[in-house]
């Protein structure tokens, strides 16, 4: 079956798997779960990024130091990241080498052993991942601002887990939370690599299609309890770390696409987005300055984050302030449309030229939606957003009373 220059399969248990054939030296292979932390029950949390890390800890057939070498002795890299609402395992690899690769990942996903030994060594890197945020003020901002927002609920809580609960678990924690959140209706194995779809198909019914079936049947809890609120914590840094923000729109909200396009014209990538220009080009108040949209399946966020001078914390919290009413009150005129809409597209297509990072957005698209549009396709819904659309979501987003605020000082 083929959707566009993407081409799928669903195995009987429930697997299914994407595909985009390119010429390349090399081939990427991923697996991604519809499972994070958001998923954790309180007692668990930190456990799925604690799952992540220690799946390369030893399988039935190998040890860890057999797990890693595989595809790295091949020049091939192996690699696994969480959010809040997905797990994935990914490699890439030399394209001869896709039986490898397959095979691997299905002995991590489905083999893993955890043993108690190598379990205690990865809290010990865990510890260490969490201290380096600690010491992070602009990378921990973002997840106390998450708890800002979300307050009480599960996706508020940090992806990391704490050292108190890192030190809990067990290997029965782990296989009851594999239980209870990995079903084989909500993975998918997305490819980008130099191989025939028949023959990836044959491989992944190989190794993946004698697992037994298991669907998922409980629904994630819904977060519909937002209250605004501002928060001020004095720290030892030299710099005032700020984010600002409000609720963004779910992953199939039909004004996301909007948002993604209001976000890249106020702090997205370029160095040409207003909040840029305003505070670090025109001002010099300012070294990072950032807006970003994250949709969840339920709910999303918006946020701006920038570091400044303890002295010129309020000068700035007015430009940003400024900038907001600006694009809340005018609408874009036909020309600034048009360059907001080129460079968003153009900022897309250099991203899909990644090819790990196709892989990776394709399976996502794939696990969440059921489908890929191709990229001709995303370039259409962006064209076709109207400045009124843009004001509208502008107005949406950010409402003033609305808008939470985290500052570090």
């Amino acid at each position: 079956m083929t959707n566009s220059s993407f081409k799928i399969h669903e195995l009987q248990n429930g697997i299914r798997l994407i595909h985009k054939e390119v010429q390349s030296n090399l081939g990427h292979l991923g697996v991604l779960v519809n499972t994070g932390s958001r998923d954790e029950q309180e007692e668990e949390h930190g456990i799925a990024h604690f799952i992540e890390h220690s799946v390369f800890k030893g399988t039935q057939k190998r040890k860890a130091y057999h797990v890693l070498s595989r595809i790295e002795d091949v020049g091939g890299e192996l690699n696994a990241y969480t959010t809040k609402e997905e797990t994935a395992i990914f490699a890439t690899f030399l394209h001869e080498y896709y039986e490898r690769a397959t095979d691997l990942l299905h002995d991590i996903l489905f083999n893993s052993v955890f043993p108690e030994k190598e379990l205690n060594l990865e809290k010990e890197v865990i510890m260490e991942e969490i201290n380096s945020y600690k010491d992070s003020p602009s990378e921990l901002i973002f997840d106390e601002f998450e708890e800002l927002i979300f307050d009480g609920h599960p996706i508020a809580r940090n992806i990391l887990g704490t050292p108190e609960r890192l030190k809990a678990f067990k290997r029965k924690d782990i296989f009851r939370f594999i239980k209870a959140n990995y079903h084989t209706d909500q993975m998918v194995i997305s490819s980008v690599g130099n191989i025939p779809f028949d023959k990836l198909v044959q491989l992944v019914e190989k190794y993946f299609g004698e697992e037994l079936p298991r669907t998922r049947e409980t629904k994630r809890e819904k977060f519909d309890k937002y209250i605004s609120g501002i928060k001020v914590e004095n720290k030892d840094t030299f710099q005032a770390h700020c984010v600002m923000g409000n609720l963004g729109f779910d992953s199939l909200h039909p004004s996301r696409t909007a948002l993604v396009l209001l976000n890249s014209l106020l702090g997205g990538h370029s160095m040409n987005s207003r909040l840029n220009l305003a505070l670090r080009e025109r001002k010099g108040i300012a070294y990072n300055v950032e807006s970003n949209y994250t949709p969840y399946s339920d709910t999303g966020l918006f946020s701006v984050y920038f570091g400044t001078d303890k002295e010129n914390l309020d000068k700035a919290l007015s430009i940003v302030n400024k900038e907001f009413e600006k694009i809340k009150k005018n609408k874009l005129g036909p020309v600034q449309l048009l360059k907001a809409k080129k460079q968003l597209i153009g900022q897309l297509a250099i991203s899909v030229e990644n090819l790990e990072e196709l892989m990776l957005t394709i399976g996502k698209s794939y696990l969440l939606y059921g489908k890929v549009d191709p990229m001709v396709k995303v370039f259409e819904k962006i064209e076709e957003i109207t400045a009124s659309q843009v004001l509208e979501v502008a107005n949406i987003v950010l409402d003033e009373p609305q808008m939470s605020r985290l500052i570090f000082r």
